[in-house]
Order: structure tokens, then sequence, then C-alpha cells
């Protein structure tokens, strides 16, 4: 599966040193997005979204078709791109960029998925750098919508990220419990890289 041609993809992270980039990961439903919004509210900065998300909903709102191993590249190429140029805005304001997934969960969700995962993702997802890695914890009740499916192995796939962060010698730290519980408990992390 893994013949795919990845020659009109550049999936460089670009970051201005500067810049502390913060990325929240995670089994689906379990915050993050929340958590990035309410960061980026907190410090008066900027915040990624997950261009999964946006790309996905667009094409199942176009043709109800979900995610194929076709999508991932693009996916990806949105993610990065989108990375880079709020890097370069955080580094005039607050210096700080909170990402709503990275490479990394896509890679994770390839292999989920597909038992395998774009040679050029797994590449990119293993040399990107992130000041500080979260892993949600699964302690918020799972939300329908159009494009989750997992609401019974979010578990599951939250110990995949925990095995593949040890694995690959990714260091991280779990955040949980309410939305204001968690904005605290990152707060205080932060405060260690001023």
């Amino acid at each position: 599966m893994n013949g795919n041609d990845a020659t009109a993809f550049n999936l460089t992270q670009h970051t201005p040193e500067s810049v502390i980039k913060i990325a929240i990961l995670g089994a689906e439903s379990t915050g993050k997005t929340s958590l990035c919004r309410d960061l980026a509210t907190h410090f008066d900065s900027h915040w990624v979204p997950e261009y999964m998300r946006t790309y996905l909903q667009a094409k199942w709102d176009r043709e109800q078709k979900t995610c194929t191993w076709d999508d991932l590249l693009p996916i990806a190429q949105g993610q990065i791109d989108l990375e880079n140029r709020l890097a370069k805005q955080a580094e005039q304001t607050t210096g700080y960029l909170f990402c709503d997934t990275s490479l990394f969960e896509l890679m994770i969700y390839a292999n989920w998925y597909y038992g395998d995962c774009p040679n050029a993702i797994t590449q990119a997802a293993l040399v990107h750098y992130y000041d500080l890695i979260l892993l949600t914890e699964v302690d918020i009740p799972w939300v329908a919508d159009d494009l989750r499916d997992s609401p019974h192995e979010r578990k599951e796939i939250s110990a995949r990220f925990a095995d593949e962060f040890d694995r690959h010698d990714k260091q991280f730290r779990r955040i949980g419990g309410n939305r204001d519980d968690r904005v605290r408990q990152v707060v205080r992390w932060l405060k260690y890289f001023n």
C-alpha cells in the first residue's frame, strides 16, 4: 500500500525559534479542539485547527464519503501548511502556538485504519518537533458528528498513542479533567518555558 507518490508534497516543518509549539493529540472527542481554543484565548495567541476535519467535512458534505488512503497526503500537506503559516504569525504575537493535532496523530490513525501510513507522513511525523506534547485523557463524553466513528475504541486508541510516543522517544504529558482544570494545568507547565 505504501507505493504512493509523495513527490508533490513538502511536509517540512518551519517554526521560528522564538515560538513555543504545543501539540494536543489523542483519541476523537477528548477535548483537543476545546483545549486549543481555551489556551489560545487565555494566552491571546494563535491555534492551528485540525485540517483533516475541514477537509473531510467538505468531502462528506459534497459526496457523503469518508477518508480514504488517497486523502492522507493532501490532509498532511494542508495541516503542515496551516501550522507553518500560523507559526510565523505567532512569532509576531505571544510566541505560543497551540496545535490541534500533528502529523504524528495522522500517522497513528493511518496505521489504525489502513495498517500502513504513507512514508512521507511517517518520516515527517517522526522529525517534527513540539516543545510540549499533550495526550488528552478519555474522561469526557463522546459526542457524535458526521466524521467520528469510534466511541467504544477511544481508550484503545489512547493507549496506542502512548505506546507510539514511547516507541519513538517522544516525551508527552497526559491532560485530563474539566476545561478549566486542563487550562490551569497547561498554564503551570508553560511557566517553565519562559
